[in-house]
């Protein structure tokens, strides 16, 4: 990274699919893409994410890591991909998802993340853990009826499941049209 050291980067943790399951949900948003004039995610965006931070002095980067690092080794575990739905709600929606059911592993992991960082002054979660991985953004009014009308059609879809094997620190850089995921570390579970 090329930034002076008071830079602050946007960083959240987070967990990977795999490839065969981006690559089914990259065939679900390429077949809805048409039906709606939202921020559709690029396939190299989809994750899970445990904790968004926000933004973080690049200065303070080692100290985080370290922070996060007796996360790691908690145990493996599964994580099912499925569903889709709205957040905050189908009538006026912000983000368009499918579900993560990853069970008391996942919160627990989420849990303990905000936890670890609220220690470093990171402002703790307001509400529950919710998992999901996000399709799509709607940052605008815009016409959902015919995406609406797809997904009722198979509402709760399934893309597979996955043995989670590690969490990251991610990095988000503003990119054409989509930000940008960079891993900074890895964290065996």
């Amino acid at each position: 990274m090329i930034h002076k050291p008071d830079t602050k980067l946007r960083l959240f943790t987070g967990i990977a699919a795999t490839k065969e399951i981006d690559s089914r949900l990259d065939e679900l948003v390429r077949r809805l893409r048409p039906l709606a004039a939202i921020r559709w995610s690029p396939t190299a965006n989809f994750h899970i994410t445990t904790k968004f931070i926000g933004a973080w002095p690049e200065s303070r980067l080692p100290e985080l890591k370290t922070a996060l690092s007796p996360l790691a080794g908690r145990g493996r575990f599964r994580i099912a991909i499925g569903g889709l739905g709205f957040f905050p709600n189908a009538r006026v929606p912000r983000v368009f998802w499918t579900g993560v059911h990853g069970g008391v592993p996942l919160n627990e992991l989420a849990s303990a993340t905000d936890q670890v960082c609220a220690k470093l002054g990171v402002e703790p979660e307001k509400k529950p853990y919710s998992p999901h991985l996000t399709l799509a953004r709607i940052n605008s009014p815009a016409d959902l009826g015919a995406l609406h009308a797809a997904t009722q059609k198979d509402p709760s879809p399934e893309f597979g499941d996955f043995e989670a094997g590690a969490f990251h620190l991610y990095l988000s850089q503003p990119g054409s049209g989509a930000s940008i995921y960079t891993s900074l570390a890895e964290f065996p579970l």
